[in-house]
């Protein structure tokens, strides 16, 4: 008998050597089923674009295309960033004064620097998953393209492609 572990070996995609993949459906149709591929979708994103390649209810797994040092934002709940390609420092501010209403959804962008206290900042590679606390404000830097995947509630600057982005055949 062979050994299973020789059979199969994992291979990590990243912004530029990705394979994309797919859906089969055995007995069903393929477009009841979504699939993307979130190293395509960075690809063809603009930089720091905060574009949905999962979805459930409210929730959303954003794919952001990394490159520079993005604006400022701030959340009203935690959030989660995990790279998934490249290199990202997060710098993190507690605000002077609120910026956002805690009942609202989604990351809102920050006009200018924040006035408030430095809370520290992330170097986070390929693989590290960063919190991004409610009520703070946080941006991103990034020195070469890399992949962020980030876990939000969908909020104003969500974007979908999904006609563009998932496999329909």
């Amino acid at each position: 008998m062979t050994d299973p572990s020789t059979q199969y070996s994992t291979v990590f995609g990243s912004l530029h050597d990705y394979d994309k993949g797919g859906v089969e459906a055995i007995d069903d149709d393929p477009r009841n089923y979504v699939f993307s591929n979130m190293f395509e979708v960075a690809e063809s994103a603009a930089v720091w674009e905060k574009v949905a390649v999962a979805k459930n209810m409210e929730y959303v797994l954003e794919a952001i295309r990394a490159d520079g040092i993005s604006p400022w934002r701030v959340t009203p709940h935690d959030e989660f960033a995990l790279v998934m390609d490249g290199e990202v420092v997060v710098e993190l501010i507690d605000p002077a004064d609120q910026l956002v209403d805690p009942s609202a959804s989604g990351s809102r962008a920050v006009e200018g620097e924040p006035a408030g206290t430095k809370m520290g900042r992330i170097v986070a590679g390929h693989g590290h998953m960063a919190m991004l606390p409610a009520g703070r404000c946080y941006r991103f830097i990034a020195d070469s393209p890399s992949v962020i995947l980030l876990q939000t509630i969908e909020g104003p600057d969500t974007v979908y492609r999904w006609s563009e982005i998932c496999q329909t055949s």
